[in-house]
């Protein structure tokens, strides 16, 4: 085939940090806060809102407590197994790399002993219905290195006696989240959003904050992961008063992002701009077959995290990578490191639907051209 003319106008395709919403101009933020406390009235006003806008928007059951935390989605996730994990016994679900770095948190990390691994490879999801809600639940909502998703919270027990502890990060704003399932959630804002890393996003339910007052682990805990206070919530870090010092630029940048999701209808636009772009691809799919998609089934393919696998040897799909690069067409699409040799397309409602399909023909000409 020719060459093609037409370029994405943003080849961002990262899965991480991800591409900046349509239109993003960091003159543009309110910087009101830069060279301020976060202690200040100002800057807990902001960091508070960080936190409200984020329920208001998400749509969050009442009771549902938002907070920002350290180390961006890796740190929230960490907090929360050493702090609320060992209560009771433990249900681990890994199917890609970040899922299987939980299940090594927790048994050779915590060392818990009643730990059930649900495991499967890459493209798979293990069987859910083999999951015991009499324990605490760990699973990520979709695999960001393999691009495999739950399909629904249909397989949740309303009755749980757990908790169920969810890594959402590259789900929250792209998919439908059954919150009422869910009793912690976690995120980064460098995901979905487009926003900018290093911050972690914590949202807790009633039940979960009872289990934080009700229980003290056994071992000791780091500054960055105490959550309570004289065996009381510290209602403080989900009302702006962080545990460490956040970037104050950061923070603008979340709001940002969090008043263009209004605007592009809120949760429902973000979800449909998702999903618009892996359309694209799935009709890219469909018409050549020396591509697919790393999820074995269709309910399970991942509408950001857009893994794909071409009948190429490894070293030909790092030329094709490195060829689109250099074209300049898609920036960071190779597959995450510890999965199988492919692509990884980021989808998120970031990144518009038309770059998608511009990137598309460029994608069909460099397999021609590492192939020959």
């Amino acid at each position: 085939m020719s060459r093609p003319t037409r370029k994405p106008q943003i080849p961002n395709f990262s899965s991480g940090p991800c591409a900046k919403r349509p239109g993003y101009d960091v003159a543009r933020l309110d910087l009101s806060a830069l060279g301020r406390s976060h202690r200040s009235s100002l800057g807990k006003q902001l960091l508070g809102a960080a936190c409200s806008e984020t329920a208001r928007i998400l749509g969050l059951p009442a009771g549902y407590r938002v907070g920002i935390v350290p180390a961006s989605d890796t740190g929230a996730v960490e907090m929360v197994l050493w702090s609320m994990l060992g209560a009771r016994g433990v249900d681990m679900l890994a199917w890609e790399s970040f899922g299987a770095g939980w299940v090594t948190d927790v048994v050779k990390q915590l060392k818990l002993k009643d730990v059930t691994r649900h495991e499967a490879g890459y493209g798979e999801l293990p069987d859910l219905s083999k999951v015991n809600f009499a324990n605490d639940v760990v699973f990520t909502w979709n695999g960001t290195t393999s691009g495999v998703r739950v399909p629904d919270g249909d397989w949740i027990a309303d009755d749980r006696a757990g908790l169920t502890i969810c890594d959402a990060t590259s789900a929250v704003f792209a998919m439908a989240l059954p919150w009422h399932k869910l009793d912690v959630v976690t995120y980064s804002w460098q995901k979905v959003l487009g926003g900018e890393g290093a911050h972690g996003m914590l949202i807790l339910s009633p039940r979960a904050v009872e289990r934080l007052e009700s229980y003290s682990p056994p071992w000791p805990l780091p500054k960055i992961f105490r959550m309570t206070s004289g065996g009381k919530l510290s209602e403080g870090i989900f009302q702006g008063d962080t545990i460490n010092t956040p970037s104050m630029l950061c923070v603008a940048d979340y709001l940002d992002a969090l008043a263009w999701c209004e605007r592009v209808g809120g949760v429902p636009g973000t979800i449909a701009r998702s999903t618009a772009n892996l359309k694209a691809i799935e009709d890219f799919v469909a018409a050549h077959p020396w591509i697919s998609f790393l999820a074995r089934r269709p309910e399970t393919r991942s509408n950001t995290s857009v893994c794909l696998s071409l009948d190429l040897p490894a070293e030909q799909v790092k030329a094709l990578v490195k060829l689109l690069e250099k074209e300049g067409v898609a920036y960071d699409i190779g597959s995450y490191k510890d999965a199988p040799p492919g692509i990884r397309i980021w989808c998120g409602a970031t990144v518009e639907t038309a770059d998608v399909q511009a990137l598309l023909p460029w994608l069909a000409w460099a397999y021609e051209q590492v192939k020959a």
